[in-house]
């Protein structure tokens, strides 16, 4: 098992890199292309900088329009969050949660992650185009790929959809400029029963900002009360945070970012951060470093501090 998805992973990045190098395509042919996702691959693959005359836009902006662009298409599914595939390395990880099921569980320090993040526009320019209604899911999960004397488990898969609203904003605030405000609801589980069931519902709030190069996404969260006997962990928040700060920024076709996220206590303060590089790999997707260090990178890790250091294949950037 171990040699097959070497094999498999091998195999996607080096067709991926064995691609031709193609010239750049202009911002006019991106616009005119007919399928969705030719079009965000298209709008990837413009130079940075000014296109064929046009005014160079701050990078949240020239994010926000190409999802815009898209949206307008019938039956159009967009990137939610990155979308990513990882060879990752965590030197502690947690058997505890696990042995009270499986005394004799070996879990490996290596596994595979990735995320898939998708959204799909439900009522696209809202209130005369100001605002657009969508519905979106994410799964993050994390696969002891290479484990065969385990079976090669996924180890935990974390689900989480959600319906939100954006409204396009445009006013300045602390010399950065606000283009976006989105409020909705999300429910996160990992889907299992009895002891190793994990999951949150949350109404959250998004205001994202930019000034060039520069983007700041600040998302505040209130976790929605459950009835006390069918709470699985009342105290997930401490660990999982009471909001998240993402900050980012574009450096050519590089992307650098944080992801932090805190239980904003004074006392028994814990937060969670994630270090990311993105670069250009091939024509079609990027290369992915990543490090996370801190409480709350899985439901199931939630209470555990993690430090984990991963490399990869990146489909989809968040700026």
């Amino acid at each position: 098992m171990t040699r097959t998805v070497s094999v498999l992973l091998w195999a996607v990045l080096g067709a991926a890199a064995a691609g031709t190098v193609a010239a750049a395509p202009t911002l006019e042919e991106c616009r005119t292309r007919s399928d969705a996702g030719g079009r965000l691959e298209c709008y990837d693959a413009l130079p940075a900088g000014p296109v064929d005359g046009a005014e160079s836009a701050p990078v949240l902006e020239q994010r926000l329009e190409k999802e815009r662009d898209l949206a307008r298409r019938a039956f159009a599914i967009l990137p939610h969050r990155p979308n990513y595939l990882l060879y990752t390395y965590n030197g502690d990880p947690n058997e505890a949660a696990f042995q009270a099921l499986n005394p004799d569980l070996d879990l490996q320090e290596q596994e595979l992650k990735f995320q898939i993040s998708l959204r799909v526009p439900v009522w696209y320019g809202m209130f005369d185009g100001r605002a657009d209604l969508w519905v979106a899911y994410t799964q993050v999960s994390f696969w002891q790929a290479f484990n065969s004397a385990e079976s090669a488990p996924f180890r935990e898969n974390n689900y989480e959809p959600e319906v939100g609203m954006s409204v396009h904003t445009d006013f300045p605030v602390l010399g950065l400029q606000h283009k976006l405000l989105a409020f909705g609801l999300a429910h996160q589980s990992n889907g299992r029963g009895d002891a190793l069931s994990r999951s949150w519902n949350r109404a959250w709030v998004v205001f994202g900002m930019e000034r060039e190069n520069f983007a700041l996404v600040l998302k505040p969260w209130y976790r929605l009360p459950e009835n006390p006997q069918d709470d699985d962990n009342p105290d997930i928040e401490e660990y999982m945070g009471r909001m998240q700060v993402r900050a980012g920024y574009k450096y050519g076709d590089q992307v650098f970012s944080l992801l932090l996220h805190n239980n904003l206590r004074s006392g028994d303060n814990r937060s969670g951060y994630e270090l990311s590089w993105s670069f250009p790999y091939s024509k079609r997707i990027k290369g992915l470093v990543q490090f996370f260090n801190g409480y709350g990178e899985s439901l199931i890790d939630a209470d555990l501090r993690t430090q984990r250091i991963g490399i990869g294949v990146l489909a989809e950037d968040w700026l």
